[in-house]
């Protein structure tokens, strides 16, 4: 279904610019430019200074969902989203300019990432799984696609990336037998582009998926212009707990895929989790990096996957350089030749339950890392958990067929040496799971927040606490801006966007 009710000659001019190289001045994409290391190269909040920070402005939402979306920054306005809503909000006074409501409907309404922005529009996934551009002036609509019938049991939370004349979505689905989509479309009218499918279209199949569905691409991609590649992170297979109905690896869920934006064609294929049985998704962003490894300067993707380990693949052949746990794992006997882990059956799910680490949440989940080039850190949001999983045949073969219960669980930020995967520091974080992702700024610092009451700034060397604010659970990912020479740090705090910056 295309709903076309303007078009924007503007909206063609796409910004190649402002995402590779983004001004101060903005947060123009959902991990700030292409290699989704959520980086800053602002140094006016610096460890000497940042227990002065206040708070500048507040923005309430209204509404009981906490804010976890990216907040986007473009000339001087910010675009925040929620499910069915985005506003236009003043950046240096936290006004808004104006909302958006998307009509009422039946899509799953389980949190929102963030929107996109190129020339004149606004680009919002809903829960019903509809793609609408918006006037960025005003907020009216300029166009409305459907991505995927929400009918069948799809949805999307994610933002919207922008490879050139490309406007790439994906879309949520584990309660049904739904195959992985990702899309692409004219951000200029909304028409169709290409659909790549993760596992088989309906009413075909092949001999690498094993009869499995799911895979779903949820979180957003990253970019290598020189190589002209997508990268995006699959989710698990579907029946999500019972893996006797797919037998084999169950291609391409829980992996790493290099996709052509172009066309959509696969380039190549990483397997994170192999017949993954515990909902792990391998939907993490893959975060590029272009520095030494092992005495060679190579092109690199950094992932700290949610099934416990970290990996280093070359980004332009998919080659594994290097797997080693992050976080509390026992589900995998050790790691192939390929670099994949080798699943245990003896932690499959079980009728009378299985103890498996990490828990269904996962070492790490949909919360952005960073990655700082000064000390080669990339500090990850981190999760030491344990979990029983239960299967019996009378639990079927659609949807999550099973059950999974978490007996024990810590968060900790941890700061991972990109070359070794050694531990260099960890903090502990107050509420356990961390929801916040991770900001790093030129200056030194670390942004984040824990589950209990507070966001926190800390020494990116170290991890030293240097600052806080009680403004309850942080659920998004930080990020920072310049303007009229004031820096500013934004956070999601419940319902509430809190803007920081120091005294004037």
């Amino acid at each position: 279904m295309l709903t076309l009710l303007a078009s924007s000659a503007s909206a063609q001019e796409v910004p190649v610019d402002a995402l590779l190289r983004p001004t101060t001045d903005s947060w123009p994409t959902y991990h700030g430019d292409y290699t989704g290391r959520h980086h800053s190269p602002l140094t006016q909040i610096a460890p000497a200074n940042v227990k002065q920070l206040t708070l500048a402005w507040a923005f309430q939402t209204n509404l009981t969902q906490s804010i976890k979306a990216t907040p986007i920054v473009v000339n001087g306005i910010i675009y925040l989203s929620a499910p069915d809503n985005v506003w236009a909000i003043d950046a240096r006074s936290g006004r808004q300019i104006w909302r958006y409501s998307h009509p009422a409907n039946e899509g799953f309404k389980i949190g929102h990432r963030g929107v996109a922005v190129l020339g004149d529009l606004v680009y919002l996934t809903t829960p019903d799984a509809h793609l609408i551009a918006l006037d960025a002036r005003t907020g009216t609509v300029r166009w409305d696609v459907e991505i995927a019938d929400s009918r069948r049991g799809y949805w999307s939370t994610n933002a919207p990336l922008i490879i050139r004349n490309h406007l790439i979505v994906g879309v949520s689905g584990d309660f049904d037998n739904l195959p992985g989509i990702l899309r692409s479309f004219d951000p200029a009218t909304g028409a169709a582009q290409w659909t790549f499918y993760s596992t088989p279209p309906p009413g075909t199949s092949d001999s690498l998926s094993g009869g499995a569905t799911g895979g779903q691409m949820w979180m957003t991609g990253t970019h290598d212009p020189e190589l002209n590649l997508l990268y995006i992170g699959t989710g698990n297979p579907t029946p999500v707990l019972n893996g006797a109905a797919r037998p084999g690896d169950n291609k391409w869920t829980g992996s790493i895929v290099a996709l052509n934006p172009d066309t959509g064609t696969l380039v190549w294929g990483f397997q994170a989790v192999p017949h993954d049985t515990h909902d792990w998704d391998a939907a993490e962003v893959p975060v590029l990096v272009d520095a030494d490894f092992r005495g060679e300067r190579r092109k690199l993707l950094l992932q700290a996957s949610r099934n416990g380990y970290y990996f280093v693949l070359d980004r332009s052949t998919g080659k594994n350089l290097l797997t080693t746990p992050f976080a509390t794992v026992n589900w995998a006997k050790g790691v192939d030749a390929d670099g994949r882990p080798i699943p245990n059956p003896g932690k499959e799910p079980a009728r009378n339950g299985r103890l498996v680490a990490p828990d269904e949440a996962g070492g790490t989940n949909y919360r952005s890392p960073s990655f700082d080039p000064a000390s080669g850190l990339l500090i990850v949001s981190a999760h030491d958990a344990y979990g029983i999983y239960f299967f019996k045949p009378e639990h079927g073969t659609v949807g999550w067929a099973g059950a999974d219960y978490t007996v024990h669980g810590r968060g900790v930020l941890r700061a991972i040496d990109y070359q070794t995967g050694t531990i260099r520091w960890s903090h502990d974080l107050s509420g356990g799971a961390g929801a916040a992702g991770v900001l790093t700024t030129a200056s030194g610092l670390t942004f984040t927040g824990d589950s209990a009451t507070s966001a926190l700034a800390l020494r990116s060397s170290d991890g030293t606490t240097l600052w806080h604010s009680g403004i309850g659970r942080v659920g998004n990912s930080p990020i920072t801006y310049e303007l009229d020479g004031r820096q500013y740090v934004l956070f999601g705090g419940g319902s509430v966007l809190y803007a920081f910056a120091l005294p004037q």
